[in-house]
């Protein structure tokens, strides 16, 4: 009997112990599993396209009276800040190119002396699509995940712009949960107006590990009526030399394909 009471006495403060510690560690379980945006951006990131690869394109502007523009562009991009976009067609366009690296953004006339500086909110094709969409780099390079939320099969993110040099200062994007692609982004401007809505769909395997939407389709309230495609054809990784992402190799970049 002693002997019993004796070890109760010593279980006892282990118990409470082991009652203390629980009490301290249950709460914060939650938050050790929470969900981490960022990540999930980064995810979604390369599930759109490698770090280094190659693209071929078509953006399609359709005005309010059904009038068709088509363009055709080959791309290229190394890394989180590099791309460079080659006009294939239509003929009046073709050799033109951009090359964007970081925050700075050229293009490429022939014939023209020099390549010229542009912005993320002009367009080079016109349309919805702005030079920050035709270019876009990484979601992660540019922005951070402020807030996140489950919503059934997807996750809503809320980006904040890193700096004030990109094209909108908030992103909306809502993300199929288990293909990690964006199925619709929001942009919004500082002063919160919606700028466009960005619709992702048609999720196809381009092979070698990439399985992402095909088509990209763009509105705004901006220009009520028009409306703006991206067809996606082909991405396939690759590797790049620096020299490619140079004012000096643009009317060379023909020579890539």
């Amino acid at each position: 009997m002693l002997t019993s009471m004796n070890c109760a006495k010593k279980i006892r403060p282990l118990l409470l112990l082991l009652f203390a510690w629980l009490a301290v560690i249950l709460p914060a379980a939650p938050a050790a599993f929470a969900l981490d945006g960022n990540e999930i951006l980064a995810r979604v990131d390369r599930n759109l396209q490698p770090e280094s690869y190659e693209m071929y394109r078509k953006l399609i502007n359709i005005e309010p009276d059904g009038a068709r523009k088509e363009f055709v562009l080959y791309t290229v991009k190394k890394g989180r800040e590099k791309m460079v976009a080659l006009f294939l067609s239509p003929a009046s366009e073709k050799g033109r190119a951009t090359l964007r690296l970081g925050d700075n953004m050229w293009l490429y006339i022939p014939n023209v002396g020099k390549p010229l500086r542009i912005t993320s909110l002009q367009s080079v094709v016109g349309g919805v699509f702005n030079n920050a969409d035709i270019l876009r780099l990484d979601y992660s390079a540019e922005y951070e995940v402020s807030r996140i939320e489950e919503k059934g099969d997807t996750y809503l993110l809320d980006l904040k712009a890193r700096s004030g040099s990109v094209a909108y200062d908030r992103l909306k994007m809502t993300v199929d949960k288990q293909a990690l692609v964006p199925t619709v982004i929001e942009c919004f401007a500082v002063s919160g107006m919606l700028i466009k809505t960005l619709y992702y769909k048609d999720i196809k395997d381009f092979g070698d590990g990439i399985r992402r939407p095909a088509t990209i389709e763009t509105d705004s309230p901006l220009y009520k009526g028009y409306k703006s495609l991206m067809l996606y054809a082909k991405i396939a990784k690759r590797e790049l030399a620096d020299e490619v992402f140079t004012l000096n190799y643009l009317p060379r970049v023909e020579e890539l394909r």
